[in-house]
C-alpha cells in the first residue's frame, strides 16, 4: 500500500456523536484531522483509482461539507 495515507476514523451516529469505535482507513481523497468524511469498506474500497487492484478493505471517498437527517442540518463545514 506503498504511497497511500491512513487515517483512524471514528463512527458517528445521526446526531454526530463519537460511537467509540473506528476503522483504519486508506486516504483517497486527501481528507485532513477534524473532518467527517464517507468510508467506503469491501471489495467497493477497492473502487477508488488511488486503491484500484490494492489489498485495501477500508476508503475514505469523500469529505462531508454538509450533512442533513430528516431535513434537518445536523452538521455544515
Amino acid at each position: 500500500m506503498e504511497g497511500l495515507k491512513f487515517l483512524v476514523v471514528r463512527h458517528l451516529d445521526v446526531e454526530g456523536s463519537d460511537l467509540g469505535s473506528f476503522v483504519v482507513a486508506a486516504d483517497a481523497v486527501g481528507a485532513g484531522v477534524g473532518e467527517v468524511v464517507l468510508v467506503a469498506t469491501g471489495s467497493s474500497a477497492r473502487q477508488t483509482e488511488a486503491t484500484q487492484d490494492r489489498p485495501c478493505d477500508a476508503v475514505v471517498m469523500a469529505i462531508v461539507d454538509t450533512w442533513e437527517v430528516g431535513g434537518e442540518e445536523k452538521f455544515r463545514k
